[in-house]
């Protein structure tokens, strides 16, 4: 491994539909990571809501909704599909 590839973090992620974010990492790599499944999860339910859903930040590090959700950058890169160019 790299020495810049020791800290992952979220550098940029895009609404693609439903609750499936298009999410780039500090690696270079990117990956769909679909929500849904967590949805019915404590406070993750508050992300059933589209508009709150659609309305992320990146922090430092990783994706935030409204400093209540956010999940580690290496859950979100593991769980997450690879996108193929």
């Amino acid at each position: 491994m790299e020495n810049n590839d020791l800290l992952l973090t979220v550098n940029s992620a895009e609404y693609v539909r439903d609750h499936i974010l298009l999410i780039h990492f500090s690696n270079g790599k990117a990956r769909y990571f679909d929500f849904m499944p967590l949805l019915s999860k404590g406070i993750c339910s508050k992300l059933r809501d589209l508009d709150y859903f659609k309305r992320f930040s990146i922090d430092p590090f990783t994706i935030d909704w409204n400093n209540e959700i956010g999940f580690a950058p290496e859950f979100l890169y593991n769980n997450g599909v690879e996108v193929i160019e």
